[in-house]
C-alpha cells in the first residue's frame, strides 16, 4: 500500500520528516524517499527498503538534508518523491493509492501531447506518480489539477505536494479511502496517514481531511483550497489488518476496534477452550478482545520473531511468501500440547499460512484448533488501495472454491449472505482444506459495529462487491443481493 509525510515548518523540519516517515514503514517494504526544500534548492534521495528498514537506509540523508518544507513515503509502487519540472514551476510529489486506469490515462497523455513535464525518473518506466503529475500539469493551477486527477483517475489517490515555495498541499483521495490526517506543534504543520506519528514527535491532532479535501499547509496554519465531498468509503481493512494500532482514523482507534472485533467474535460464535491466541500481529488484538469477552484466559503459543522478517504479505513470490511467514512465527510447545485453542486471525486470502499453522499446531500435540476470522470472508480482490499482492481472483481461496463448485461466471451474491447454505458450505470447505476443528468469519454487520462509523461511511467492496463510486453505489447484480443499498432503492422503485 504505502504511506507519507509532509512538514512545514518554522525551523528546520528534517528530524520531523525523517521519524514521521518512519512510522508509516508497516505499510510497505518496497521503497522509501524524502525530499526537502533546502536554501539551495530540492534535496532528494529514494533507496531500496525491501531487506533493510528505511530508519537504517536514510541515517546519512537526515545527516546532509536541511530545510523547512519537506515530504517523504513509504512506496510499494514507484519511487517517490519525484521533483518534477512543468508551466506550473518545479515541484515535489508523492502519491499514495491504486490507479486501475493508468495505462488508458498514459495512452491519452501520450497520444494529445499535452504535458508540459520532463520526467525526471530514472525507473524505466512511467509511474503513477508520474503520470499524477503529467495531469496535474495540464492545468493551470496545481488546485485545478488535483482536481483534474480525482476526476480522472479510478482506484484511489491521495497526494502531497511541495512547491518551490516551500509550500505543502496535502490532499486526500475522492472517496476518502486511505487516512489523511492534519497534525500541529509550536512550530509547525504536518500531514499524516498514521496518526501514531504524532504524539512523540509533539504534535496534537487537528483534523482528518475529508473525501477529496485538499489544503495548503504554512508553519502555523492551514487554508482549504478543495473543499470535501459527500460520499465517504475509507477502507474498513485499516481496523481489521494493516492500520497501525495506535492510530486513529475518523476518530475510531485501530486497538480499541479490533477489541471489540473479537468481543463479537465471542458472542457470536463461542467454543470450549483452554485459551485464546493471536495468531501475530493484528489477531493479537483481537484475541484480547475475544479472550475478555469469553471469559477464557490469553495465551501467545506463536511468537513472532520481528527484528527481521517483514510482514509475509510484502513479498510479491509466492515461494518466497510462505517461507517468511513459516519462518517468522515460533511455536511455544508447554502452551500448544494437550490444549484446546481458539485462534483469532485477520483474515484468510489465500489459506496458505493458516493451514501451514494448524499442521505445526496438531505436529506440537494441539488437541483441538478453533479459528475465528475478525473479517468476513474477501470475495473481490481489491481494486482501491493496493492492500494486497493478489494478482487473480483466483488466488483467494473462495474464488477457487466457487469455480471449483460452479466454474467460471457463478453468481457470487449468494456467497456473501452468511445466512445462506451456499455461504456455510464455502466456510466449511475451507474448514476441511485447513484441517481446523472450526472455523467462523466475522459477520459484516458486527465488523462494522466494531469499527463504530456508519456503515455508508466504509468501504466493504472486498467483503461483499459494494462500489460506491458506481451510480448504483453497488457492482452486484441485484437479484438476491442483500445489501441495503438494493433495498432501499427498491423501494424507491429507483433499482
Amino acid at each position: 500500500m504505502g504511506g507519507f509525510c509532509g512538514v512545514v515548518s518554522k525551523e528546520d523540519c528534517v528530524s520531523d520528516l525523517f521519524f514521521a516517515t518512519d512510522y508509516h514503514s508497516h505499510l510497505g517494504t518496497h521503497r522509501g524517499g524524502m525530499a526537502v526544500l533546502s536554501k539551495d534548492g530540492f534535496q532528494r534521495s529514494i533507496h531500496n527498503i525491501q531487506n533493510s528498514p528505511f530508519r537504517s537506509k536514510f541515517e546519512n540523508d537526515f545527516a546532509r538534508f536541511s530545510g523547512n518544507s519537506g515530504i517523504g513515503v513509504i512506496s510499494d509502487t514507484d519511487p517517490q518523491p519525484l521533483v518534477m519540472c512543468s508551466k506550473l514551476g518545479t515541484f515535489a510529489i508523492v502519491t499514495v493509492g491504486l490507479i486501475t486506469n493508468i495505462e488508458e490515462l498514459k495512452n491519452e497523455l501520450f497520444s494529445s501531447n499535452s504535458s508540459q513535464l520532463q520526467f525526471s525518473t530514472t525507473s524505466g518506466m512511467v509511474g503513477p506518480t508520474e503520470v499524477v503529475s503529467a495531469l496535474i500539469a495540464t492545468q493551470d493551477s496545481i488546485v485545478e489539477g488535483v482536481k483534474y486527477v480525482q476526476s480522472k483517475i479510478q482506484g484511489s489517490c491521495s497526494i502531497l505536494i511541495m512547491t518551490e515555495k516551500g509550500e505543502i498541499y496535502a490532499a486526500r483521495d475522492k472517496f476518502a479511502r486511505t487516512p489523511v490526517v492534519i497534525g500541529r506543534s509550536d512550530k509547525s504543520m504536518i500531514a499524516v496517514m498514521e496518526s501514531c506519528a504524532l504524539p512523540n514527535l509533539g504534535y496534537t491532532h487537528v483534523r482528518d481531511l475529508g473525501p477529496g479535501e485538499m489544503v495548503v499547509l504554512s508553519p502555523d496554519s492551514e487554508q482549504v483550497v478543495i473543499p470535501p465531498g459527500q460520499k465517504k468509503a475509507i477502507c474498513a481493512f485499516l481496523w481489521v489488518y494493516y492500520g497501525y494500532p495506535a492510530s486513529t482514523y475518523e476518530g475510531r482507534n485501530v486497538e480499541m476496534a479490533r477489541y471489540r472485533s473479537g468481543a463479537y467474535l465471542a458472542r457470536r460464535y463461542p467454543v470450549k477452550a483452554d485459551a485464546a491466541c493471536g495468531i501475530p500481529d493484528s489477531g493479537i488484538s483481537h484475541a484480547l478482545g475475544y479472550a475478555h469477552e469469553a471469559g477464557v484466559k490469553y495465551a501467545r503459543p506463536f511468537v513472532k520473531y520481528t527484528p527481521t522478517w517483514a510482514r509475509s504479505f510484502m513479498p510479491s513470490d509466492q515461494r518466497q511468501r510462505e517461507r517468511v511467514a513459516s519462518m517468522k512465527l515460533i511455536p511455544i510447545p508447554g502452551l500448544i500440547r494437550d490444549k484446546r485453542l481458539v485462534f483469532c486471525d485477520d483474515s484468510v486470502v489465500r489459506g496458505t499460512q493458516l493451514g501451514k499453522q494448524a499442521t505445526r499446531l496438531y505436529a506440537e500435540g494441539c488437541l483441538e484448533t478453533h479459528v475465528r476470522i475478525a473479517c468476513p470472508p474477501i470475495l473481490f480482490p481489491c481494486k482501491f488501495i493496493n492492500f494486497s499482492r493478489s494478482k487473480s481472483e483466483y488466488d483467494l481461496i473462495t474464488r477457487r472454491y466457487i469455480r471449483g463448485k460452479e466454474g467460471v461466471g457463478a453468481d457470487i451474491t449468494k456467497y456473501v449472505n452468511p445466512d445462506s447454505v451456499e455461504y456455510r458450505e464455502m466456510v466449511e470447505y475451507i474448514r476441511g482444506k485447513l484441517n481446523l476443528t472450526s472455523l467462523e468469519f466475522q459477520r459484516l454487520d458486527d465488523l462494522v459495529e466494531s469499527i463504530g462509523l456508519p456503515r455508508q461511511s466504509l468501504c466493504t467492496y472486498c467483503f461483499d462487491g459494494r462500489d460506491i463510486s458506481l451510480a448504483g453505489g453497488c457492482s452486484m447484480p441485484c437479484s438476491g443481493c442483500p445489501h441495503a443499498c438494493c433495498a432501499s432503492n427498491a423501494e424507491k422503485g429507483s433499482k
